[in-house]
């Protein structure tokens, strides 16, 4: 190569992906030997301009951020969608649990107005049977009279214990099955019968209501002669003799 002349030795390999270039440059005065490796390939030189690079590059990013937005909505929509389902089977769950509790309520409460209702009825069973059996009498002239006083009471008929007693002792000895076969009763044919001596019309005239109509009864045979004589002589008290 001549002197004075600055020498460019250019090695270069192009492909469409990388450039590699060798550049050696030796003053004019100055011995050089210079070995260069080049491509076999030969090297296009094109005066043109790259165009549109980064318009593509920028499009290519922005298609990708496109991409991923729409991504992120599908993700949110999802979740969006799992909330409101999530809140649905919640509420769901609620009402069933308050229809339930609202059910077992209806049924606790037929069941403390059914125990109420049985409580009631055992009350009202046991007071009548209380009333019912408040009080008993011995089947003898001491609990026939007592009775009789309780009737009479009752019916507002005045009397006392010892005016029927010593009336029925006089009239029958106490014998409730007594009958008077000679006296002017007994020949008018309506003899005198039961423990105070009643003739049949007259216990039938003052017979009391709730009593037995048989006239051998003794609480009945008592109870309508107390009657009678409460009627003619103002009290059974007041009778010393056959009356």
């Amino acid at each position: 190569m001549p002197k004075n002349t600055h020498k460019i030795a250019i090695a270069g390999a192009a492909t469409l992906g990388a450039a590699a270039l060798a550049f050696s440059v030796v003053p004019a005065d100055a011995q050089t030997t210079t070995t260069d490796a080049v491509s076999a390939a030969p090297v296009a030189y094109s005066s043109t301009p790259v165009q549109d690079v980064k318009t593509s590059v920028t499009d290519q990013l922005a298609a990708t951020s496109v991409k991923v937005d729409a991504i992120e909505a599908k993700k949110k929509a999802a979740a969006a969608a799992a909330a409101k389902k999530k809140a649905a089977a919640e509420a769901a769950a609620k009402a069933a649990a308050k229809k339930k509790a609202a059910a077992a309520a209806a049924v606790k409460k037929a069941a403390a107005e059914r125990k109420a209702k049985a409580a009631a009825s055992r009350s009202a069973h046991r007071a009548a049977v209380k009333q019912v059996s408040v009080k008993s009498y011995a089947n003898n002239l001491d609990g026939w009279i007592k009775h009789s006083l309780d009737i009479m009471k009752s019916k507002g008929i005045p009397g006392s214990y010892d005016g029927l007693h010593r009336n029925i002792i006089r009239e029958s000895s106490g014998n409730p099955n007594a009958i008077n076969d000679w006296d002017i009763n007994a020949i008018n044919g309506i003899p005198s019968k039961g423990l105070l001596q009643v003739i049949p019309p007259t216990f039938k005239a003052y017979h009391v209501a709730g009593t037995s109509w048989n006239i051998y009864d003794p609480v009945a045979n008592i109870t309508a002669a107390a009657n009678y004589a409460a009627d003619k002589y103002g009290t059974i008290d007041n009778v010393d003799s056959a009356y």
